[in-house]
């Protein structure tokens, strides 16, 4: 549950990350991509192949790249947009 103050914004997901969510967008409430990407994979528990499909993706957080880093250290902003890009094929 979020806590007070707990900036919030938008995940959109892309191609397969999108199939296996069931929706385009949803929002999130978190201080870091690793407490919304839990959230996301709590709220589609139902949907197992969602966590499978996120353990390929790659990240940008409001335009940048997250790469390797530790999703637990990349801090969101209120208003912010977490996109999910799954691999696309062809490289």
């Amino acid at each position: 549950m979020a806590m007070k103050n707990t900036p919030a914004g938008t995940i959109r997901y892309w191609a397969a990350a999108r199939a296996a969510a069931g929706a385009a967008e949803e929002p999130y409430a978190a201080w870091t991509l690793a407490e919304a990407l839990d959230a996301a994979r709590e709220r589609h528990t139902a949907r197992p192949e969602f966590a499978r499909v996120l353990l390929r993706c790659s990240f940008l957080v409001d335009g940048t790249p997250v790469g390797t880093r530790d999703h637990k250290t990349i801090q969101l902003a209120e208003g912010g947009t977490v996109e999910v890009l799954p691999p696309f094929a062809g490289g």
